[in-house]
């Protein structure tokens, strides 16, 4: 492409100097040396945005590989202290097929965690690229959507999300959070925690007397607005504050600053099905016995 333009440009240059080409020729080939311009550039920045996606796949495909790995090693865990078990305690003339039964029990607790965790690392892809679709391409410069450890993220930056020094919402940030709403709402499974976050630079109203209360009252906002304006059920909602203790760049940089000034939207399964799988659990597969079976 590039070398499209530079003979264009030639050409151009040598018609003008030579004045053996019309005026509407010239015109003509004006226009088309512009358009192809644009087409590189608008090129370049697909290419870019092609690379980004590619690499964050890598990332998350990178992640599951390792957090596979990590559960074959606690089976094999598992599955070698209840050998030792067996093998002990045949001397103690133990029934061996009530052991065999725990062993089968705790392989099928075990596969219950894995089929559970793959379902919902796949809830969170499809959730993720649901989102990331669903964004302009304006919107993604002030959005960014990550899943980490099975748990999406969606950080929000401040100048996009609210009136300058300020906890009340902007306009323009109306259509992103109605989309952002509309995902939660398919996701009805999921709890939803938003969090503010702030630089390091003091801030001086009347009526908020510090970073902390500047990143809570930004997140209530957020809430409110979810559950107000987008109909998201309070009881999935939760607001915090973090100040600027939870910085993710230099705060000696203004861009720095600008990167620590945000809000994010944490969206995670809700903790009773956390709860009712460790009440699945068979006793083989609890503390009670001793056996380590942490994974």
């Amino acid at each position: 492409m590039d070398r499209r333009l530079i003979t264009m440009g030639i050409v151009l240059s040598g018609l003008l100097l030579t004045g053996c080409v019309s005026n509407k020729r010239y015109t003509t080939l004006q226009t088309q040396h512009r358009e192809l311009s644009e087409r590189y550039q608008q090129g370049q920045m697909e290419l870019a945005e092609s690379r980004a996606k590619v690499k964050s796949l890598e990332e998350q495909l990178e992640y599951e590989r390792k957090n596979n790995a990590s559960l074959k090693e606690a089976l094999s865990r598992l599955q070698g202290s209840l050998d030792l078990s067996i093998s002990q305690n045949t001397q103690g003339n133990v029934n061996i097929s009530k052991l065999v039964d725990e062993i089968n029990a705790s392989n099928r607790y075990i596969q219950h965690l894995v089929n559970t965790k793959n379902k919902s690392d796949s809830l969170n892809l499809v959730l993720t690229n649901n989102l990331t679709r669903s964004l302009s391409r304006d919107e993604l410069r002030d959005v960014d959507v990550k899943v980490l450890k099975g748990v999406v993220y969606i950080s929000l930056s401040d100048n996009m999300l609210y009136k300058s020094g300020s906890y009340e919402i902007s306009e323009r940030a109306g259509e992103t959070l109605s989309k952002i709403a509309k995902i939660i709402q398919d996701y009805k499974e999921y709890d939803v925690q938003i969090e503010g976050n702030t630089d390091t630079d003091p801030i001086s109203k009347p009526n908020i007397r510090n970073n902390w209360d500047l990143s809570t009252l930004r997140a209530s906002s957020v809430v409110q607005a979810l559950q107000q304006q987008y109909g998201v059920d309070p009881k999935r909602l939760t607001a915090g504050g973090r100040g600027e203790y939870n910085p993710i760049a230099d705060n000696s940089t203004p861009e720095g600053k600008a990167r620590n000034r945000r809000t994010q939207i944490i969206i995670t399964p809700k903790l009773d099905q956390f709860m009712e799988l460790i009440d699945k659990a068979p006793e083989s597969a609890k503390d009670t016995t001793g056996i380590d079976t942490s994974f």
